[in-house]
């Protein structure tokens, strides 16, 4: 189990290294046991206006089809890692990806998540190397948001969801990669790594427009024993049929009564996944991985 990122985790990481150097990003997607969303997630990459990527996809000890789902993608650019074990986190699955990434820089895309076609595109166009975009949120009950809103700017210890960011490899290992929360630590291992980052390099960058969407699992009940991909197909058709991000986003703001009823209901969510006070970021892993249907 990758419990902290070691730049030096032997041969495999030398030679991935040497063999990727082409890529101009590393994408990750850390996963386990949802195979069903894996098409989406990775299609959305796939699409990208922008080509020279590679992706490694990283089961956190995935024991289902996972592995079958994204070796049947034919597509060199795409990889396939399996930890040993479950770490109950991202955090082991993105600090491998940290040691095997053979480009500078690194981004993020959720296995449950989408990127839009500019998404790469629009983060190195900034010209920033740690920049982060907009995203519509698609939450249980609500009509689909932007989020952060345009004025927002980055304070220290703010949450940003990875699928949004692009940072140095360079600065996330020296920053000491992603770590696991400890008892009294209030920031979600994102949140930690993006202060450690900005500690070292400045804040992130805003690129004020939206280029990926969000289905956060800890706001769907026992989404991990379900295991559904409705959400992710209704609204990937919806992004491929649109004739660009900023069409889609007006389209699925200002017509909400198209989407489909919702299997979950905002309600059954936690205080703790809506970010109350009171909760550090250990006991908010343990109660959300409840609700979505992990148990511990």
């Amino acid at each position: 189990m990758v419990t902290r990122f070691s730049p030096a985790l032997g041969p495999l990481a030398r030679r991935r290294r040497r063999r990727s150097g082409t890529a101009r990003v590393t994408v990750i997607i850390p996963t386990y046991n949802w195979p069903t969303v894996l098409p989406y997630s990775i299609g959305s990459v796939r699409t990208q206006t922008v080509s020279d990527w590679e992706l490694l996809v990283i089961g956190d000890g995935c024991t289902d089809e996972s592995e079958e789902v994204v070796r049947a993608i034919d597509d060199p650019r795409i990889s396939w890692f399996n930890l040993r074990h479950n770490g109950k986190s991202q955090v082991g699955p993105n600090n491998l990806g940290l040691a095997l990434a053979g480009a500078d820089l690194i981004a993020y895309c959720g296995h449950d998540d989408l990127w839009f076609p500019d998404h790469l595109e629009t983060l190195l166009g900034s010209g920033a190397g740690f920049v982060h975009a907009s995203q519509l949120r698609v939450e249980p009950g609500r009509t689909p948001f932007v989020s952060p809103e345009p004025h927002w700017r980055y304070t220290s210890g703010d949450w940003l969801p990875p699928t949004s960011f692009m940072h140095p490899r360079t600065a996330a290992v020296r920053a000491g990669g992603w770590r696991f929360p400890v008892r009294g630590q209030w920031n979600d291992p994102e949140a930690d790594l993006c202060q450690r980052i900005s500690r070292r390099i400045g804040s992130p960058h805003h690129v004020r427009r939206v280029t990926s969407l969000k289905m956060s699992a800890a706001l769907r009940k026992n989404v991990y024993r379900e295991r559904p991909c409705d959400e992710q197909a209704f609204w990937w058709a919806r992004i491929q049929a649109a004739p660009n991000s900023e069409a889609f986003v007006a389209d699925a703001i200002a017509n909400p009564d198209l989407v489909p009823p919702s299997r979950y209901r905002f309600e059954d969510a936690s205080p703790a996944s809506l970010g109350a006070p009171g909760y550090d970021a250990v006991e908010r892993r343990r109660i959300t991985r409840i609700l979505k249907g992990l148990d511990d």
